[in-house]
């Protein structure tokens, strides 16, 4: 039987690598098969990286798509323990909040918007909260 493994909770991928100068500068740098960020804040995303988009009861539209590809990122980094989820946490919201302010959302929007993040959006970095393999066909494992 031929199997497959993945993580599911994606919809979106990027086609073209992208680097963004972000507030977060680790004391090292930190390089994953799709996020690399260095020492200056430089945050790369490798062309074909996933993320699920805008979380919770929002719509997905153009003012929020870059600042949740870099939100996902950056709370990935938290649950694979290369940035300590309780001290940078703020900053990615922070982050969240002004990228989709630049990209044109409503100040009151990207307000309940970072809002919800801080309410809500703990569980989401924290190791604790690594998204499960799933293998397919049913009868499949690893």
């Amino acid at each position: 039987m031929k199997c497959i493994t993945y993580r599911g909770g994606y919809k979106y991928q990027i086609k073209e690598t992208y680097t963004v100068q972000i507030e977060i500068t680790p004391t090292v740098n930190i390089n994953t098969e799709y996020i690399q960020l260095d020492t200056d804040g430089n945050l790369t995303l490798t062309k074909g990286y996933a993320w699920d988009g805008p979380s919770g009861p929002t719509i997905d539209t153009l003012t929020f798509m870059r600042g949740s590809l870099i939100h996902d990122a950056l709370y990935q980094l938290m649950r694979e323990e290369f940035l300590d989820h309780k001290f940078y946490r703020r900053t990615a919201d922070v982050i969240l909040r002004k990228i989709c302010r630049e990209d044109g959302m409503w100040f009151l929007r990207a307000w309940w918007v970072y809002a919800g993040v801080r309410l809500f959006a703990d569980p989401a970095a924290d190791p604790a909260d690594k998204r499960p393999l799933t293998h397919a066909p049913k009868g499949c494992q690893s």
